[in-house]
């Protein structure tokens, strides 16, 4: 008796084993995991309505109500504008081959004046100062010359005079956009807007003057990076 309720155990488990294997093979009936997300991710579009993979329970959130669903909000109000000048160039997104990025900035060189409206020129010269005082002048010297605190005191070097550099107010943007050399891009750290000014506030302090504003963007200023 006693070896038949052994026996029975044995088959009662080995029942259940192959029962909850079988089940968890069922794509219908997926297996309880921890982070489900992790092992089967839900690809979504954050303008469109997702489509939650474990539940048919409608997102309640209000702002998502709003917004048909989706999750991709708009900014809050005081959100810094990104591009509010409007000379953000198209191709935002494309990379470059080393060939490209080279013919653009040979192609910048042509450009000589700022898209930036011409009436607040001083204004954008003089914010352009600001930021470069900020941003640019620890290599490159409050001067220009090339010896900002970074090079004086030997933890770099190689970091040019601007006097004695072929420069325009457009090569200098696309530098700013996409780096050059040793230079990374500084894209992420001032906007389209504000890298045409330190440009400006460049060829102004450093080069002798600068043009009047130019109507529109070249397509030359493509604010991404070269291919490695």
């Amino acid at each position: 008796m006693l070896k038949m309720t052994k026996n029975i155990i044995k088959i009662t488990a080995i029942l259940g084993f192959a029962a909850i294997s079988l089940s968890s093979c069922s794509k219908e009936n997926p297996p309880l995991v921890y982070f489900p997300d992790m092992y089967y991710p839900v690809a979504y579009d954050p303008l469109m309505k997702a489509e939650d993979a474990y539940s048919t329970h409608e997102n309640e959130i209000p702002a998502f109500v709003k917004n048909n669903g989706a999750t991709g909000l708009g900014p809050v109000n005081g959100t810094v504008v990104h591009d509010k000048d409007g000379v953000a160039d198209v191709a935002a997104n494309d990379r470059m081959t080393p060939d490209q990025y080279n013919a653009g900035y040979d192609e910048s060189k042509t450009i000589t004046a700022s898209p930036l409206n011409p009436a607040n020129q001083a204004a954008d010269i003089e914010r352009g100062k600001g930021l470069y005082d900020k941003t640019c002048a620890a290599c490159h010297g409050t001067g220009g010359d090339g010896q900002g605190p970074i090079v004086v005191c030997g933890a770099y070097s190689g970091v040019p005079k601007f006097a004695d550099r072929e420069i325009t107010v457009g090569s200098v943007h696309y530098v700013l956009t996409n780096g050059r050399n040793a230079m990374g891009s500084y894209a992420g750290q001032l906007t389209p807007g504000d890298r045409w000014r330190v440009a400006m506030y460049v060829m102004s302090a450093f080069k002798g003057g600068i043009a009047p504003a130019a109507p529109a963007v070249a397509s030359a200023s493509v604010t991404t990076s070269p291919q490695k």
